[in-house]
């Protein structure tokens, strides 16, 4: 083994248990959550957030036995998913702001889209992913979130509340797609735990007239346990477990 070798081999020892050390922690962190708001840690999913990390790390967090990966530019994480394309049963979210223009590229290899705020944009996803089943990208809907706005801040993205059940409508009648529920994210430097509760009763809500919407995609590094006590049903996390960004986000 040569000198170079020998110390990417090194490295890569080193951020596998990084990452091992990190995810530990974290799902102890998440199943303490759990227990403490008298909920079955099974019932909430953490979603590794590898937005600007490489694949490498994406390979790593697989073979400690996660599956599912968020990501948030189609460019970036369309490169990874053909980088990593021979690795059985992994599943792409994407879980960033997705322009209309963008929806046909992540038609082709997203599971889910965490961030539906519109309904232009359920069309262009919709017939995103009739030409991804055409082509033979995809055989299966595109599970789809509706983005709910908490702080009404359009640049943070995310529908009013009030437009929900339309967009929900929409979604259910679609031929390619299909609703898997809400998603959030809290206010900049608001306190979480009633902005979460105000999601849990709109998801409640939802639940009434689509019962199959039941994800509820809330809570991050500093907000998962608050998102938990909420009903949250998936944890998107990054910094927690991935560390400082090694790259810009350009």
């Amino acid at each position: 083994m040569t000198g170079e070798s020998a110390g990417a081999a090194t490295e890569s020892g080193t951020r596998t248990q990084a990452l091992s050390s990190a995810l530990t922690g974290l799902l102890e962190r998440i199943d303490a959550a759990c227990r403490a708001a008298g909920r079955d840690p099974a019932r909430v999913r953490l979603l590794p957030v590898t937005k600007f990390f490489p694949a490498s790390d994406v390979a790593i967090l697989y073979r400690l036995g996660r599956r599912e990966f968020g990501e948030s530019r189609e460019q970036e994480a369309g490169a990874k998913v053909a980088e990593l394309a021979d690795l059985p049963d992994i599943q792409w979210h994407m879980i960033g702001h997705l322009q209309r223009n963008k929806a046909k590229a992540v038609a082709r290899w997203a599971h889910t889209v965490h961030s539906v705020d519109s309904s232009r944009l359920i069309t262009a996803l919709d017939v995103g992913v009739r030409a991804a089943r055409e082509a033979g990208y995809r055989d299966t809907p595109l599970r789809v979130l509706l983005q709910v706005s908490l702080d009404r801040d359009p640049t943070r993205g995310g529908v009013a509340a009030d437009d929900l059940p339309a967009l929900a409508d929409q979604v259910d009648k679609s031929e390619n797609l299909q609703l898997g529920g809400l998603m959030a994210v809290p206010p900049l430097d608001a306190d979480p735990e009633p902005e979460f509760a105000r999601l849990a009763e709109l998801h409640a809500r939802l639940l009434k007239r689509h019962p199959m919407g039941t994800e509820l995609s809330a809570g991050m590094s500093a907000d998962l346990e608050a998102a938990i006590r909420h009903g949250s049903t998936c944890v998107r996390v990054g910094t927690a477990l991935m560390g400082a960004r090694p790259i810009t986000s350009g």
